[in-house]
């Protein structure tokens, strides 16, 4: 079987990394509202292409999150004068009715951001000894960009084509670089948050599946899907906090 990698831009022979075995995480909503058309096509396309694996005898591990942090959430909380996590929870009901309605088979797993804090504040740590991520005076961490070699591999983007973008945009607080991205961040009022070594407050997006597909995949994977409008900077990301961090190839096949 062959599969369209993202990666190299080219279809290649699928050989997973263990026997019989995949591994497979694939971006779920952000659960700050009904599901659109946007979120429907990859729980559908993935769900097809799990099957498929299925019925060809495979063994498959499918994991796909919930968002249930955010700023959309938050406001939306601050909207209706809720809790965040009454938002969250009510529209993962509901888009779990949705899937349900497109026979879409649930995951094997379906991590919640919100229960996985240890081991983002965990992966940070890793990614700070290593020199690949840095505390600003405000409290929030920061990942360094071009300390990794092999950003943009994914996205087909290089660094000074992502520097002449930002060239107008002064840099913001203690960043060291403009590429840099937010691995942590601390509360505003009233927002959710929780304890870390640097200061009350939330994880970044992309540290959120970085460390979700470790806990329940392992350190590499066999498939990373998701829409394509998630190749940059959202899984670019992902590859260099969990490849930085865990010293090994992240995932073998990209599909959008």
């Amino acid at each position: 079987m062959k599969v369209f990698n993202t990666l190299s831009r080219k279809k290649e022979e699928f050989v997973p990394l263990e026997p019989g075995k995949v591994r497979m995480y694939v971006c779920g909503p952000t659960v700050y509202n009904f599901i659109h058309i946007g979120n429907a096509r990859p729980m559908i396309v993935f769900d097809t292409v799990r099957r498929y694996f299925e019925y060809k005898g495979y063994d498959v591990n499918y994991v796909s999150n919930f968002t249930d942090v955010d700023d959309k959430i938050i406001n939306r909380a601050i909207e209706e004068g809720v809790d965040s996590s009454v938002i969250s929870e009510r529209y993962i009901a509901e888009c779990k009715k949705d899937m349900e309605g497109m026979n879409v088979k649930p995951a094997t797993t379906h991590p919640l951001a919100t229960e996985e804090i240890h081991g983002m504040v965990a992966m940070i740590e890793t990614l700070i000894e290593k020199g690949y991520a840095y505390k600003a005076a405000d409290g929030t961490v920061y990942y360094r960009t071009r300390k990794f070699k092999d950003y943009g591999k994914l996205s087909h983007k290089n660094l000074e084509d992502l520097q002449a973008g930002h060239r107008e945009i002064k840099v913001v607080g203690e960043k060291e670089d403009e590429l840099d991205f937010v691995l942590w961040k601390p509360k505003k009022d009233g927002e959710p948050y929780w304890e870390s070594p640097w200061c009350k407050g939330r994880p970044g997006w992309h540290i959120e599946c970085s460390v979700m597909a470790k806990h329940y995949l392992g350190d590499e994977i066999d498939i990373h899907a998701g829409g394509e409008d998630l190749i940059f900077p959202h899984h670019e990301n992902e590859i260099a906090q969990s490849e930085a961090a865990n010293g090994r190839e992240f995932s073998k096949y990209w599909m959008h």
